[in-house]
């Protein structure tokens, strides 16, 4: 294809943007991919964060008392991120099973699962530690949702309004099992550690694998978003959608906000620490791993009402390029992994270490700045799979990433 004279303005990078997520549309929603780029987007931010912020390393649940407002908020934003991506999986399976029989979906999700803990255990470990055959093996995110998936695939048979009651009932309840704490010695250690206790597993003599996202409070936030599946129907006005996205998410802004002044269940209790600022940010903070409910409630309301205004967004085209990434997420995420690792490597062989036994950025700024740096360079080659994965529909693999 020949390029116009005007091919190197503005325009001429949008235009295929756009029309590339025109593409997309034929098979999902525009906002759906939208809502999954901008929480991935917070993803990087993150990520940038404990590439080149190791020596102000916080631990997960945010310390409200002792990290710098800065940090806090910064990591709080990200906190979006797993909630909104596990129940916007639940939502595409849907979708993808109005044009597939139930087997046919169940057996997608199941193969789909099992390549995402395939890809956790060898090129995803391998991006964050660089070793091989690696000591830990740190089952995160990607794990997480694989099991999800493997779960709704043999959940989905059940009918709609048992996966509300039981989504509903595992992400409100699975807190009461806080206290059920096991040790090595009982034979239930390992399936509990991974359903809800963060545990390292002894595997052999040199490995053991680190439990990071335990399972079983995700599978209640993948089975919600597969049951609000039936809002995305083609029988459902956008105006009406857009009603009951924002009546649920501004309904458990409200009950977050009522159950956690109450300081009675949900989480760990918050201070009144004398300083408004501290006394919010322990309001704020919350239990990510396994996701507590005072954790679930605000970032899946935040999604949803981020999902209906960008339903409303997207008749405008505004959003298309948040699109793009959310289009080629296994890409990205695996690209964006190994572009930090390299670039860490490199600035420690050219610079060593200024940070203790670290390189880093002396300032916060630097992680945004460089964040949005990277936001740019990685959206071309993002851009480029999201169209092979549109064009070359023959090609089994690219539907998994």
């Amino acid at each position: 294809m020949s390029l116009s004279p005007s091919a190197t303005s503005p325009s001429a990078v949008i235009a295929p943007t756009l029309a590339s997520s025109t593409a997309t549309t034929a098979t999902r929603l525009l906002a759906i991919d939208a809502l999954r780029g901008f929480v991935m987007l917070l993803m990087l931010v993150d990520h940038v964060r404990e590439t080149f912020l190791l020596h102000r390393q916080v631990t997960d649940p945010i310390d409200a008392l002792s990290v710098t407002p800065d940090l806090f908020f910064t990591r709080l934003l990200s906190t979006l991120c797993a909630p909104v991506f596990i129940f916007l999986t639940g939502l595409s399976a849907w979708l993808y099973s109005q044009k597939h029989t139930a087997s046919e979906t169940s057996v997608f999700l199941l193969k789909r699962g099992l390549f995402l803990v395939f890809l956790e255990l060898t090129f995803v470990c391998f991006a964050w530690n660089a070793e091989f055959p690696p000591k830990t093996l740190w089952l995160q995110v990607i794990w997480c949702i694989g099991i999800c998936m493997i779960a709704l695939a043999a959940l989905l048979h059940f009918k709609r309004s048992w996966l509300i009651v039981l989504g509903v009932a595992i992400v409100a309840g699975h807190n009461l099992l806080d206290g059920v704490v096991l040790g090595p010695d009982s034979p239930f250690f390992v399936p509990w550690s991974i359903l809800h206790q963060r545990s390292f597993i002894e595997i052999t003599e040199f490995t053991r694998a680190r439990t990071t996202y335990p399972v079983l409070p995700w599978i209640g936030v993948i089975l919600l978003g597969w049951a609000i599946g039936p809002w995305f129907g083609k029988d459902i006005e956008a105006a009406m959608r857009v009603r009951r996205l924002l009546k649920v998410g501004i309904g458990l802004l409200v009950a977050f906000v009522f159950i956690r002044y109450l300081n009675v269940y949900g989480d760990k209790p918050w201070l009144q620490t004398g300083d408004a600022l501290r006394t919010f940010m322990s309001f704020m903070s919350a239990t990510k791993y396994p996701p507590s409910l005072m954790f679930l409630m605000p970032t899946l309301a935040v999604g949803l009402i981020l999902l209906a205004l960008f339903e409303k967004a997207q008749a405008k085209g505004s959003i298309a390029i948040l699109a793009i990434y959310g289009g080629a997420p296994m890409f990205f995420y695996l690209l964006h992994l190994y572009v930090l690792k390299a670039m860490y490597l490199l600035a420690v062989f050219i610079w060593g270490t200024n940070q203790g036994a670290y390189f880093g950025f002396d300032h916060l700024p630097m992680v945004w700045l460089w964040s949005v740096l990277l936001s740019v360079a990685l959206f071309f080659p993002t851009r480029w799979f999201a169209a092979l994965k549109q064009r070359r529909r023959d090609i089994a693999i690219l539907k998994y990433l």
